[in-house]
């Protein structure tokens, strides 16, 4: 059989986690079987879907490399496909108009919840042929009376509903629009989709899904419910947890490769693996292997794959997307060293992406101050004498490298017979405008000579409008 699976979201917010990862897990089903991944988009929710919310979701697949091959199909775009098998249904006797209002229907369930029922509707006009013509209707369901529907769920097993337990669904509401439930049975028929992965709020779904289904003669797909993702505090993940967007990670300076790891295993695994590239990920992905129990979301756990993937993927990889921060900050890369050279000096030192950028911007710009805290500490007169030095030795290297550089500050700390640190300190402060920074070989190789004169030479002036204040 040829798989093909779907990530049907609303367009009613942004691509949030849970989303994120219901996607990549069909995604990569698919991915692994050598089947098809299909993008639709459920906007049946008119008032509620905007064009920006479909914009932050297909930013969002796309920024975690999750591409369709099928796609992306809009719902509102197949009302007449929709109302025609509704028609079909209404003619086959398999559904029927109901007249009852809204207030009567509340009323009804008002009563049931009184008595301890459970709200339903009680079937009023199903087999009723006194229609009113001068009445608005909706058309529902005609759910079977009997019997059950067992759906065969990939994580829960056999699960089974009565069929008494379910009541006639709206299947077209009374101003024209077909329904939710309707519109994914229709969609998922007619795109051959063979499994359905989605969250487990949808369960209760499925078995009316399935009898909608079974009327219209279509095949039933597999179902994969997955459980919900809690916050550190055991409750459901929402904004009071922080950034619930996957487009929030980009701007927090997360990779997407870090995130689709940890996302991954927030339900599945694989042995006792952390660790997992995309193409892993792509070959040991099944649909059994995921849990039934919620998963607790993590940061400093996503944090720490950050950092692993920061200093891991191959650097081209990590400047990609390490370059929009630099962007973001308006720091101009294109003027200074390779990109790439900065962040592996700097990858061992980070935990983001933004933070990388934040602390790098002296090799891309001149800093306006220095950092107090640091310049008080190591620009004191005592300081002015090792960088004198320092800086005409640095003048006078003619192969500029990390080795020359060395044996400069080497060579000053040597002849003033002064620790290393009581050169290194006050030049690694002029040179970067503040205490930290990778090695100094490393940085002011970076660095051009004449960057470096200007800078200790600010250092200077700094030292002495100290000894005359």
């Amino acid at each position: 059989m040829s798989i093909t699976t779907r990530f049907a979201p609303s367009p009613t917010g942004y691509l949030h986690v849970g989303g994120a990862r219901t996607a990549l897990y069909s995604w990569l089903y698919a991915k692994s079987k050598g089947g098809k991944f299909v993008l639709r988009i459920e906007d049946t929710d008119i008032e509620r879907s905007t064009q920006a919310a479909i914009d932050a979701i297909l930013e969002g697949m796309s920024w975690l490399g999750l591409d369709h091959d099928d796609g992306p199909y809009y719902q509102t775009q197949r009302f007449d496909r929709y109302k025609a098998l509704i028609q079909q249904l209404l003619d086959e006797g398999k559904a029927y108009k109901c007249y009852m209002s809204s207030a009567e229907l509340d009323e009804i369930r008002e009563k049931q919840m009184a008595a301890g029922e459970k709200p339903r509707y009680p079937s009023t006009w199903r087999d009723r042929t006194d229609h009113p013509t001068d009445q608005p209707y909706a058309i529902r369901f005609k759910n079977p009376l009997d019997g059950s529907v067992i759906v065969k769920d990939h994580i829960r097993g056999n699960v089974e509903f009565s069929n008494t337990e379910l009541d006639d669904l709206i299947i077209q509401r009374s101003d024209g629009a077909p329904t939710y439930n309707f519109c994914v049975v229709v969609d998922d028929w007619d795109m051959g989709i063979t499994h359905v992965v989605r969250g487990e709020d949808h369960l209760n779904n499925t078995p009316r899904q399935i009898n909608i289904l079974e009327a219209l003669n279509a095949p039933v797909p597999e179902y994969a419910h997955v459980s919900m993702i809690l916050g550190d505090d055991g409750k459901k993940l929402s904004k009071r947890h922080g950034a619930v967007s996957v487009m929030q990670y980009r701007d927090d300076g997360f990779l997407p490769q870090a995130l689709l790891n940890y996302l991954v295993r927030l339900g599945w695994s694989h042995g006792d693996q952390e660790i997992f590239s995309v193409d892993e990920m792509i070959e040991l992905f099944d649909l059994d292997g995921i849990g039934q129990s919620a998963s607790a979301f993590n940061t400093d756990k996503l944090i720490w794959l950050n950092q692993h993937y920061i200093k891991s993927l191959p650097v081209e990889e990590v400047a990609e997307h390490a370059k929009w921060h630099f962007d973001q900050q308006g720091i101009d890369t294109s003027k200074g060293p390779n990109l790439e050279l900065v962040i592996q000096a700097q990858a061992d030192r980070v935990k983001t992406l933004k933070e990388l950028a934040e602390i790098s911007c002296y090799f891309y710009e001149e800093y306006d101050e220095l950092d107090e805290k640091a310049a008080k500490k190591h620009l004191r007169p005592v300081a002015r004498g090792p960088l004198e030095l320092v800086k005409q030795k640095l003048a006078a290297i003619e192969a500029w490298g990390p080795e020359s550089i060395q044996q400069a500050i080497n060579d000053t700390a040597g002849e003033l017979e002064v620790g290393m640190g009581k050169v290194g300190m006050p030049l690694r402060v002029a040179a970067t405008g503040s205490g930290n920074s990778p090695s100094l070989d490393v940085t002011l190789n970076l660095l051009s000579q004449d960057q470096i004169a200007q800078r200790i030479d600010k250092a200077l002036i700094y030292i002495a409008n100290r000894e005359n204040s």
